[in-house]
This record gives structure tokens, sequence and C-alpha cells, in this order.
């Protein structure tokens, strides 16, 4: 059975290792920025860097490992139905707000949502780095290097399934800001088995 995250908010929970985590998209188009931290140790953090070190590339899918700062895989990706997802951008937060939407009402985004769904983890503001934005579509122009920031492929029902490789503490959120789900902001379900 799954749970749902609404619109603009997060949750966070403990995920042992060899279980699976599941993201749906229900309606289509919605993110969802993914963070992991170590269970006996939230300084072990998951790390963009590492991940494309490790993995040789920016594309992660079916078959990549998601790796911590201390140089651990953290999550494999077992199935994954999109194949667009961004590790690249932080979380979005009421500095975002204001500095992409100033004629939006501010509104303490993904990073806002994961701080208060973690802090009962131990784990504070600060410690919230690069998410894994599951849906994510931000396509880059290697000539120029910018980056931009498109709506996610992602349709009603699409899906990616993460199994744990150690026991990890999991932040999740549906994601808050208006050019990183079309404009619009829908929940997000997640399932663990």
């Amino acid at each position: 059975m799954s749970e749902r995250i609404e619109p603009r908010s997060g949750t966070a929970f403990r995920l042992a290792e060899g279980r699976m985590l599941t993201i749906i998209d229900p309606e289509g188009g919605q993110v969802s920025d993914l963070v992991a931290y170590g269970a006996q140790d939230v300084g072990e953090v998951l790390s963009n860097g590492r991940t494309f070190d490790y993995e040789e590339t920016l594309k992660l899918t079916t078959g990549n490992r998601l790796w911590s700062n201390r140089s651990h895989p953290m999550l494999e990706i077992v199935e994954d139905t999109v194949g667009t997802h961004d590790f690249l951008l932080t979380p979005c937060s009421a500095a975002t707000f204001e500095h992409f939407y100033p004629d939006k009402p501010v509104h303490r985004g993904c990073h806002g949502n994961l701080a208060a769904a973690l802090a009962p983890h131990g784990i504070g503001p600060d410690d919230i780095g690069t998410a894994f934005n599951v849906f994510m579509n931000v396509p880059f122009d290697g000539e120029s290097g910018r980056l931009r920031v498109d709506p996610p492929r992602s349709q009603a029902g699409d899906r990616i399934v993460l199994r744990a490789l150690r026991d990890c503490i999991i932040g999740l959120t549906a994601c808050s800001a208006y050019d990183s789900n079309g404009g619009s902001f829908k929940p997000i379900d997640y399932a663990l088995g």
C-alpha cells in the first residue's frame, strides 16, 4: 500500500538495508526531491559528486547506484519508467522563490519541508545538500554550459524503484517550485517493500 505526500510537502522515514522504496508520480508532471543519510551516522549523506564519479554518468537510471560522501553505495535504481532525473540542483527554498519567482508568494520549498521532516532524526537544515530530484528534467547544453529546468517527462503512474544498500534515513518531497513541475503542484506517492 502506498503513502501520499501532499503537494508542496515532505516526509522522512527509515529504510532498512535490502528494502525497496518505490516513488510514484500519480498524476504526472511532478518532481520529488530525495535525500538519504546513514541511519547509524547522519554525517554520511548522499553525494552527487561521488555518484557521478563512480557511476561515470550524469544520466542515472536502472542499474546505477547512488553513493555517499564516504564512498559507500547507498541506493540502487532497480526500476525506472522515466529515465530522466536531476542530481545537480539543490532543493528549492524560500531564497529560491525570492530569486526566481519575485512576483509569487514565498514558500519554504523542499528545503524547508525536508528540514521539518528530518529534524526528529537529528538532521538540521545545514545538513541538507544536493537532492536526487526524481523525475526532474534539467537539460544541459554541452557547448555553453547553461542549464534550464523543463517540465518533467513523467506521466501518471510513472515510477522509480530504489533498493537500500545500507540502513538509511530518507527525506522525500512533492516539490514546491513552479518551473520544476511545469507550473503546477501535485502529490507524490511512495511505497516501502
